[in-house]
């Protein structure tokens, strides 16, 4: 059962100058839109961050080549294809598609941003691009039922849409920021198998624009783990259309930290919609000698198939967080170790601590709910981070063994 947050489609705001169209290419699904195609205005910039695992798709490899110049005239994105370990046809196709979307566009391809996502390793024909890209840019609009048909067209494992948008006054101007994003299995940080969408139609200075997203995927998207598996197709991109005009430097700082608000909103939908999760877990990590250290020793739990199984039997098994924590390498006072599983401490000092009835009820009611939250003091500092995670089911084995059939 998934939450009504996570299936709920946010209000969207309209962006000036900023049009979607879907489209149904056939490609790999029959009978559902696949492939999105966002337009944008000239003075349009943009930043992106990718996956950093050495195996890459083409139009990650696109993205990369192109992006440093911030210039975007428009975004295709398909969706049950990754295009990834292609070889030269790959290249070849997401070039032929960028060049197809900058004809109509009269811009230069290298302004055409791609992605994919779905299957590695198998040929990517053109084809049906071609053909669901004229279909696409006859139904470009920009209306809320044109945002919900996108975050509906990235989606592949996702069982809900994921959108979020928001509206600010700022230096008197209305300024409006969306996102939409896809993601629900192959999910690590750095980033995940997931797709993140982000447009504001205020003017954004493009090193500024690098350093918002960066901070908002610091915060977001990098402390989120399905399964501890690194996609080849990872993108977070976000877009600046300057409809609305420039912003003060502390209208700047208000919209860095919305931004990084809708990341968090979507980064956490993500793992609310994880393939087979029944449970959604918040790990805080304090008491570390610096904050990455507790992000590492917080993602070894959440990556432990061993602490993710026992959540999903509704087992408290403390035994297997203190296995994580110690797996992690990180620096710790095993003397001073402290663990609790929604707020009902279970070790102290390193050892198990002695609940009472009372204590034990509480335990197993939140070991049934939905949301857990597992807490942990390393003893060694003021070091501090939370991250986000699921169970694993019996259910993420069965979508993941067929996953091809």
């Amino acid at each position: 059962m998934k939450r009504a947050d996570s299936s709920t489609p946010a209000s969207m705001n309209r962006l000036a100058g900023l049009r979607l169209g879907c489209a149904a290419s056939g490609e790999r699904y029959h009978g559902r839109d696949d492939l999105l195609l966002v337009t944008l205005p000239p003075r349009s910039r943009v930043a992106g961050m990718f996956t950093r695992s050495s195996v890459v798709a083409a139009p990650v490899r696109w993205c990369r080549r192109h992006i440093a110049a911030g210039r975007a005239r428009a975004l295709l994105v398909n969706a049950g294809n990754a295009n990834a370990c292609t070889g030269r046809q790959g290249d070849e196709v997401a070039a032929l598609c960028a060049a197809a979307v900058a004809q109509r566009l009269d811009c230069p391809p290298a302004e055409v941003l791609l992605a994919s996502t779905g299957m590695i390793g198998e040929p990517l024909p053109s084809a049906p691009l071609l053909r669901g890209l004229k279909q696409a840019w006859a139904r470009l609009g920009d209306s809320e039922g044109h945002w919900q048909d996108a975050a509906r067209a990235i989606m592949t494992t996702d069982t809900v849409p994921k959108m979020v948008s928001q509206r600010l006054r700022l230096d008197g101007k209305e300024i409006s920021i969306n996102g939409i994003a896809k993601g629900s299995g192959m999910i690590a940080p750095d980033m995940a198998t997931m797709l993140a969408f982000f447009f504001t139609d205020a003017a954004v200075p493009r090193a500024t624009l690098e350093k918002m997203l960066r901070a908002a995927v610091e915060a977001s998207f990098h402390r989120i783990s399905i399964d501890g598996d690194n996609s080849t197709n990872d993108s977070v991109l976000l877009f600046a259309t300057g409809e609305k005009g420039g912003l003060s430097a502390g209208a700047l700082r208000q919209l860095a930290e919305a931004l990084r608000a809708l990341a968090v909103n979507l980064a956490r939908r993500i793992v609310r919609d994880g393939e087979g999760a029944k449970k959604f877990v918040t790990i805080e990590i304090a008491g570390a000698s610096s904050r990455a250290s507790a992000r590492r020793v917080a993602l070894a739990i959440a990556n432990s198939p061993l602490v993710k199984t026992a959540l999903s039997g509704e087992d408290a098994n403390w035994g297997r967080i203190a296995m994580a924590i110690g797996k992690s390498g990180e620096r710790i006072s095993l003397s001073r170790l402290g663990i609790a599983m929604g707020g009902v401490v279970l070790a102290r000092n390193g050892a198990a601590v002695s609940l009472s009835p009372a204590r034990k009820r509480r335990l197993e009611r939140h070991m049934k709910e939905r949301e857990i939250h597992i807490g942990a003091n390393l003893g060694v500092g003021r070091g501090a981070c939370e991250v986000w995670t699921c169970d694993l089911s019996h259910e993420y084995v069965s979508i993941n063994g067929e996953y091809r059939s």
